[in-house]
């Protein structure tokens, strides 16, 4: 179906990102999937761009577009089989935080780098022991005059060895009582005494996104870098957890679309007994049925984009098409897969990465069992 989301700047805006991902992204990709990291030039290059965070005021560096930029963005990147270069984790997920609850001395500090590509960043609250459980956190942060001692354990962190700043949920209040008031939120700088980046983690896809273990050890953080107000946290990242599962859906969508049409071409060049695959009913019959899904998922997530965009509250349909696009995902790629044969077990095909990739989309964001517990509490159940 005809898509009525995009302006003619957006347009222009994709035209531009794709010649972007084809001078300085492809190239790289299988280099960035060996050394386990993407290039921070390229970070620098996306900046320069206007690639990284798109939607930021000009007055910090942004270029003052709307997230429909960044929906572009996550959708390019999705179609180039890119899932490590972790754009839209640092432009739609991190960086909001910052712009949403950082005083003006944080904006000015931190923002123009982050819009530059000079700043990389990342936000821990996966710890080892918690999961999706924000309550649950171990992390501790302790006022000591004009900073706060950090210490604990973050695990899973995107970004995690290239990142120059962090967001890190800890807690400032130790009461069980206060499980959800007693988190804030603080913005660690790369070097400070106590802020180790431990070991990378190896992971069954996304191979060129650095993920790793984090640690914080009688790490003196100042109290001018604390995010919005003691205790605030928790309701800090309940604003914003509803833009990072849609940019989940975006990107699974984008995904299951580009997988599919490649499915189909390959299918139409395919011989078997005789004839292309692609003639056979087994193969048309699952190919209608992975375009019926793409097709839906498509119509629900651009009317949930738009929605967005307005400024609505869809805690629970963002909810939905985090757990729902991520689902139909992995049938896609699975049954795009099996029409490979063989040649579908091999990494040196696109869609043998992108099912492995695949994968961490249902349990990242929140796992969908969270999703479903999100989304029954706000049926009234």
């Amino acid at each position: 179906m005809e898509r009525n989301l995009f302006r003619e700047e957006h347009e222009l805006f994709r035209t531009s990102f794709r010649r972007f991902i084809d001078r300085e992204v492809k190239p790289h990709q299988e280099r960035w999937m060996e050394q386990g990291s993407v290039d921070r030039e390229a970070w620098r290059k996306a900046g320069e761009g206007g690639f990284l965070c798109p939607s930021l005021d000009p007055a910090y560096g942004g270029a003052g577009g709307d997230f429909l930029h960044s929906v572009i963005v996550i959708e390019e990147m999705a179609r180039a089989y890119d899932a490590g270069f972790a754009m839209s984790l640092h432009s739609d997920v991190v960086v909001p935080y910052i712009e949403t609850f950082g005083t003006e001395e944080q904006k000015q500090r931190w923002l123009p780098g982050c819009a530059s590509g000079e700043i990389v960043t990342a936000i821990a609250m996966t710890e080892p022991g918690t999961g999706s459980d924000l309550a649950g956190l171990a992390t501790t942060a302790v006022r000591d005059g004009d900073h706060y001692v950090l210490n604990g354990a973050k695990t899973f962190i995107s970004n995690g060895i290239l990142c120059d700043i962090c967001i890190v949920a800890a807690k400032t209040d130790s009461n069980p009582e206060n499980a959800h008031r007693g988190i804030s939120l603080f913005v660690v700088e790369a070097g400070t005494p106590g802020f180790v980046k431990g070991k990378k983690l190896r992971k069954m896809g996304l191979p060129s996104q650095d993920t790793s273990e984090l640690s914080f050890e009688d790490c003196r953080v100042p109290v001018k870098n604390l995010l919005g107000e003691e205790g605030g946290g928790f309701v800090m990242l309940m604003k914003k957890l509803q833009q990072e599962r849609l940019v989940v859906a975006i990107g699974c969508q984008a995904g299951a679309e580009r997988i599919l049409e490649d499915t189909v071409a390959y299918c139409k060049e395919r011989k078997a007994f005789g004839k292309p695959i692609a003639k056979f009913q087994n193969t048309q019959f699952k190919l209608a049925e992975c375009a019926t899904k793409v097709e839906v998922g498509r119509t629900f997530l651009d009317r949930l984009i738009a929605e967005h965009v307005a400024g609505k509250y869809l805690v629970k349909e963002c909810s939905m098409a985090k757990l729902w696009q991520s689902e139909m995902l992995g049938e896609v790629v699975d049954e795009c897969l099996q029409f490979f044969g063989g040649y579908g077990y091999m990494l040196e095909y696109p869609v043998t990465r992108a099912y492995m990739d695949a994968r961490v989309q249902r349990i990242f964001a929140g796992t969908n069992e969270i999703m479903k517990v999100i989304i029954a509490k706000q049926m009234g159940l």
